[in-house]
């Protein structure tokens, strides 16, 4: 099957391709190998320029890259033609002045466009993200056609809750043996029975520790209810779910529940989810309108449990401060140092630490109805339901870089009422890309490559220096979440970030690095502590070095390393003890894996050191979304502000904590694809690439628009909108659910992106 996904229509010159994931292209990646002796970077020197060195091998490197063309490939063909055609209109003065011209006309051309197109989809400088086309068909666009596409696709994700299960009797569409099979009978979605009703009730879902108990207060402070008003009476609501699934739900194919102590015997639809935040009643009862049309069976038994809350003259940040100020004795933090009265009272109890969690938002983002309704989750359920253990924050970019925004206070509150609701205006800090030029001053010059040509200090090349600035402005937080905001879960926040944070600090240091570098799939690899023994034992046997301590190079000066991350023994001494109980540095939720072997196309964009020296070892993990401990955010910090180092957003942060053997950790969170995947094929596709460009972080990345999780993830936002209610490819809506099973259940699920979640192709009133 291996051969299956080595293309043969791949163009060697995508590095100027438009970037699109609507039509599944893998465009914006290098061509060349991911050998960086092959790229002129090992020994280039400062007077030639990396870049330098790169152009005069590309000719003869390009052409040994790309396969053979075949009859479904005329346009691209070979490129040993392409060299001959190079040197035959190059062989007179003036035709090499022409082509000269013509040449560069066309590389400075899609040069420009690659860099806008790709500004606009990540939401950079240039413009926030472009809006989605519904009607295109991404499927159908893809030229070539994957071979995934072939495989049969799955439908148990959009079965309703009429079909609700309890856990033992719940048959998943697949069945795994070795390799994913397709049961005929589940073919079809399962179809509404005569009379049929909800079969399951729906609960009240608690995710927190017994806050209340003899247990929890032996060991920490008392822990005061938070509300959403200043005289107490709206209490911080609760959220609901189903305790089953919805029967012939799809597996997951990566990633785990039980593994992260994930409920799995539990789905959420969009009522008992959102409900308890202003979906689906009206503005004149303090809610927004939405999901007044859709279909509602059983949804009165959100509001029999839970009352309708008036979110009209909700402020955010008062409640999250009064919630903290009541808990200030839970707290090792700067602000309590004034509250001496409760430290002393608290002072046998343990600390709980604090989390900042931090939207990076941007001027001119427009926030719908549902964007202001996952806001409000996050608040309520991180924040006031677990008494003051995190804050929510939006950190907004000020994108004109000519207002004076710190120069008036009035500007500064001027340019966030004019962005950001009005509930949301105490959560919300500004910053801007002179503040960090300011921050962070001097030249970053010293780069080893910079194939988008964006400013060092540009939110493109640079949205960490936000994020590094944020952590020295509020020192109070032992933790910082980097958030974006096109992510959206299905399932409860607090269990998803407390569940992630355990289960990282519970992760052995030895062979770290190289599970995080992996995909983890339960049908293939058995229980996570199987996979962890599989994967030590072939990273010896291939001889493979293992990371073991922080990374040794040559270099021109670096921050001296935090104290205790030396190894206590040796490697084959260590019995997975090393790191166990220790929290995690980093937390990312896609692999942490070696740029170097991939044709990823930021791999060397690495700044501030030697340029005579060898590239220094570098990691990555796509998508910024992570958490940084206080040690992590510090030692970024400072290897900007001391030695001007930095690299491309998704690399800095791993690259960091491997230098300095900080603990950083790869979530193996669930993730489901539209396709039944053979089990092997998905393993060896997405584990063992066999070239540096059938990576999935290189153009292999074209296996992952069919997932619930990537950066170029179409099939994410089709299924959070079906999972809304709206009508996507022609299916789902009012109609499909209401005659149907009923509106959609699914288990917790992290997706991303979303980058739109109204269809201008829904009936009328869909929702």
């Amino acid at each position: 099957m291996k051969a299956v996904f080595e293309d043969s229509t791949w163009n060697p010159f995508k590095l100027l391709r438009r970037r699109s994931v609507s039509q599944g292209a893998p465009g914006g990646y290098d061509p060349l190998p991911a050998g960086e002796h092959q790229r002129g970077i090992n020994g280039s020197t400062a007077a030639n320029g990396p870049n330098a060195q790169y152009k005069k091998k590309w000719r003869s490197s390009v052409s040994t890259l790309t396969p053979p063309a075949t009859a479904s490939s005329p346009n691209y063909g070979s490129v040993s033609r392409v060299r001959q055609y190079y040197y035959r209109i190059c062989s007179s003065g003036p035709t090499r002045i022409l082509a000269g011209v013509i040449i560069a006309f066309l590389i400075v051309g899609g040069v420009i466009g690659f860099i806008q197109t790709t500004h606009k989809e990540r939401g950079g400088f240039f413009g926030p993200p472009e809006p989605r086309i519904p009607s295109m068909d991404w499927e159908k666009a893809a030229s070539p056609r994957y071979p995934w596409m072939e495989f049969p696709k799955v439908s148990g994700f959009y079965n309703g809750i009429r079909t609700l299960v309890r856990p033992s009797e719940w048959i998943p569409e697949e069945l795994q043996q070795g390799i994913v099979h397709f049961d005929k009978r589940d073919e079809e979605p399962a179809t509404r029975e005569a009379g049929a009703r909800i079969p399951l009730p729906l609960e009240r879902f608690n995710p927190y520790p017994a806050y209340d108990s003899k247990e929890y207060l032996a060991e920490y402070a008392e822990v005061e209810p938070c509300f959403l008003d200043t005289e107490e009476k709206i209490p911080a609501p609760d959220t609901f779910a189903y305790p089953g699934v919805p029967q012939h739900m799809t597996m997951p194919l990566f990633g785990s529940y039980n593994e992260l102590g994930f409920r799995p015997d539990v789905c959420f639809e969009r009522f008992g989810r959102f409900g308890p935040y202003g979906y689906g009643y009206s503005r004149s009862e303090g809610g927004l309108d939405v999901g007044m049309k859709s279909e509602h069976e059983g949804s009165e038994e959100v509001w029999r449990q839970q009352p309708k809350v008036d979110y009209r003259r909700i402020d955010w940040g008062k409640a999250q401060k009064r919630c903290f100020e009541k808990n200030h004795a839970r707290f090792n933090s700067v602000e309590e140092k004034s509250v001496i009265g409760r430290i002393f009272s608290a002072s046998d109890k343990k600390k709980v630490p604090r989390t900042a969690y931090v939207l990076r938002a941007w001027t001119g983002f427009r926030y719908t109805e549902r964007e202001i309704i996952t806001l409000r989750a996050m608040i309520n359920e991180l924040s006031l339901k677990s008494g003051g253990e995190y804050d929510v924050h939006i950190l907004l970019h000020s994108k004109d870089d000519n207002l004076p925004i710190w120069a008036s206070k009035k500007l500064y509150r001027q340019v966030i009422e004019d962005n950001i609701p009005e509930e949301f205006w105490g959560i919300t800090t500004l910053w801007s890309v002179p503040l960090m030029k300011a921050y962070y001053p001097g030249k970053f010059d010293d780069v080893f490559d910079n194939p988008s040509l964006s400013d060092p200090h540009g939110v493109y090349r640079a949205a960490h220096l936000a994020i590094q600035w944020f952590g020295q402005e509020f020192p109070h937080y032992d933790y910082v979440w980097n958030w974006e905001m096109d992510m959206r879960y299905t399932g409860q926040l607090y269990e998803f970030h407390e569940g992630v944070a355990k289960w990282g600090k519970q992760q052995p240091r030895k062979g770290l690095w190289e599970r995080n570098s992996r995909f983890y799939i339960p049908e293939k690899h058995g229980n996570y502590s199987d996979f962890m023994r599989f994967v030590n034992e072939e990273t010896i046997s291939t001889g493979q070095i293992p990371v073991w301590g922080p990374a040794t190079f040559p270099n021109n000066g670096m921050i001296d390393v935090p104290d205790n991350m030396t190894p206590p023994t040796g490697f084959f001494e260590d019995n997975f003890d090393w790191g166990v109980g220790e929290e995690a540095d980093l937390i990312t939720f896609n692999p942490i894996f070696d740029p170097s072997k991939t044709n990823w196309v930021f791999r060397a964009d690495i700044t501030g050191y030697d340029l005579n020296l060898p590239i220094p070892p570098r990691r990555c993990a796509i998508i910024t979304v992570a958490r940084y401990s206080r040690r992590m955010i510090n030692a970024m910090h400072d290897e900007t502000y001391q030695m001007r180092h930095s690299a491309f957003p998704e690399m800095w942060p791993p690259t960091v904590a491997l230098h300095h053997g900080l603990k950083a950790v790869y979530i193996p969170h669930p993730i489901y694809f539209d396709r039944q995947w053979p089990i092997d094929v998905l393993d060896s596709t997405f584990n063992y690439p066999p070239t540096a460009v059938n990576s999935p972080f290189g153009w292999g990345e074209h296996n992952l628009l069919g997932s619930s999780f990537y950066y170029n993830a179409e099939f994410s936002g089709k299924l959070w909108r079906r999972w809304w209610g709206e009508v996507e490819d022609h299916q789902g809506g009012v109609r499909h659910e209401t005659e149907g099973t009923g509106r959609m259940c699914l288990r917790s699920t992290l997706h991303h992106p979303i980058k739109s979640e109204e269809n201008p192709e829904d009936e009328p009133g869909a929702v």
